[in-house]
């Protein structure tokens, strides 16, 4: 069975990815990748490096997918395939920036964290999303909280631009973007060629949501 090593994205903690470690149990040995205890995505990919396996698989979602980027330049050899979902290879533009800057004063300035993370699941889940998978964002947003939320912020808004990395890729590759994605809008197929994107381009259909995206057999298919 392959290693299989999950980046969860900002906010996010192991939780995110339960189901797939669950379902995929039986054809990989499933490992979350830590993405709690550094500012910037250089450490954080030599922390994920030093704590995973000779050669593994790699799968990142939003955040976790520029950390996938920083993992691929300090050691391809080691990835044997790779998943990027919901994520991007651009660096923010100067509104994004701004926007994080102002999230950080927020998440540091509320006195309720929970609400906070309640106000904004809209952003990040399908309308159709039962309420326990919303409820357990929020218990996932509490658990990491409010300060490692903030030190995340500084390693998104510091990351280098990818898109000269997308070239270098030489594994099998996917890309998966939901197409009601609020923050990461699909690339257009024919701009996804033309900058080698994704070896494997694929969007989630209208009703599916990525981030709890828990069908075995898609999983196995991918």
């Amino acid at each position: 069975m392959i290693p299989l090593v999950l980046l969860p994205g900002l906010g996010s903690d192991h939780a995110l990815w339960s189901a797939q470690v669950r379902d995929l149990a039986d054809v990989a040995h499933p490992g979350i990748g830590d993405t709690l205890n550094d500012d910037n995505l250089t450490a954080m990919a030599a922390r994920v490096l030093a704590a995973a396996p000779d050669r593994f698989a790699l799968a990142g979602l939003s955040m976790g997918g520029y950390l996938a980027f920083e993992i691929w330049r300090q050691a391809p050899q080691r990835v044997l395939r790779l998943a990027l979902l919901d994520t991007s290879a651009r660096p923010d533009t100067p509104e994004q920036t701004a926007y994080r800057r102002q999230a950080i004063a927020t998440a540091e300035g509320h006195a309720d964290f929970a609400r906070l993370a309640r106000f904004g699941l809209d952003q990040l889940l399908h309308p159709d999303t039962p309420e326990a998978v919303r409820e357990a964002v929020v218990a996932m947003s509490v658990r990491v909280g409010p300060h490692r939320y903030a030190a995340q912020q500084p390693a998104i808004i510091g990351r280098r631009d990818s898109r000269s990395t997308l070239g270098t890729i030489t594994v099998p590759t996917l890309v998966l973007v939901g197409e009601q994605d609020m923050l990461t809008r699909p690339p257009s197929p024919r701009r996804s060629r033309q900058a080698l994107w994704a070896r494997h381009w694929r969007s989630c259909r209208k009703r599916d949501t990525c981030r709890q995206w828990s069908s075995r057999r898609r999983w196995r298919r991918i």
